[in-house]
């Protein structure tokens, strides 16, 4: 995790604290040295859809592993009458 802030230095420093979680900056609340919660930069939730282009994209750059084919075989025959 980031640093650890307590209930009151959060208190007398929020803006600090806000700035250096804006800037990315991940923190720790602790009452009594303990932690408490996660203070974390915000994430915009992004669509899991992307276009098929950008999945075109991705597949060609990554290529498939040489042994791709022999695992599917593995897998595959005790699941079929076919070898």
């Amino acid at each position: 995790m980031g640093r650890e802030i307590s209930v009151r230095e959060l208190r007398n420093h929020t803006a600090d604290v806000v700035a250096a979680v804006r800037a990315g900056e991940r923190v720790s609340l602790t009452v009594n040295r303990m932690p408490v919660a996660d203070i974390v930069p915000h994430e915009r939730e992004r669509s899991p859809w992307v276009p098929s282009s950008t999945l075109r994209a991705i597949v060609d750059d990554a290529g498939a592993d040489s042994r791709l084919l022999a695992d599917l075989a593995d897998v595959r025959e005790p699941l079929t009458d076919q070898p």
